[in-house]
């Protein structure tokens, strides 16, 4: 449910989601600008609004820092899914194959999906999801992103050996990785 915060004579927009799931109350700004506050079931609205005033100065913060970022936003929703998803598939599967000749690893399943949120997961039970719109990025950042969820494989964390594994094929990940960032799932 969307809702209007008036503090300090500004006002932002955002969208309050009740969860029983949630044990403690999260905010995020995303990319898109969109403001949410996730709120615990027990938790007052009056409790949340407080929060928020708490944390206006560094919402405003954020909402400016994406106003000046120049991101490009890629991919067209379930219309872009059914058009692309079979070239995604091709070209996930021929990637992993390229890379993972020099790594060796054992995965199950590979699932191309519409994820409104990440470019790829790597699962616990050793399956790999990947985005559609790996099929309109620039090569080298899909590259980077496959390597990236291969070598979930091995570590499931992003500690020290986990980007030693992915600089073993792509040493310029960091540069990928700062790249990806302008790029933002529509």
């Amino acid at each position: 449910m969307n809702k209007k915060l008036i503090h300090n004579n500004r006002e932002i927009t955002y969208r309050l989601n009740k969860s029983r799931r949630a044990k403690r109350l999260t905010l995020s700004v995303r990319c898109n600008s969109e403001v949410v506050l996730t709120l615990p079931y027990r938790f007052t609205e009056n409790l949340a609004e407080n929060f928020l005033k708490e944390k206006f100065d560094w919402i405003l913060k954020q909402l400016q820092h994406y106003k000046k970022d120049n991101r490009l936003e890629i991919g067209s929703g379930l219309f872009g899914y059914r058009k692309h998803k079979e070239l995604a598939r091709a070209i996930i599967h021929n990637k992993l194959t390229v890379f993972n000749n020099y790594y060796n690893f054992i995965y199950k399943r590979v699932a191309v999906k519409n994820q409104k949120r990440c470019w790829g997961s790597c699962s616990n039970d050793k399956n790999l999801n990947f985005n559609y719109r790996l099929a309109l990025l620039p090569e080298p950042l899909c590259d980077y992103v496959i390597v990236h969820e291969l070598c979930h494989l091995r570590e499931l964390n992003h500690g020290k050996n986990f980007w030693a594994e992915v600089a073993r094929t792509i040493p310029d990940y960091q540069l990928r990785k700062k790249e990806l960032r302008k790029y933002t799932i529509k």
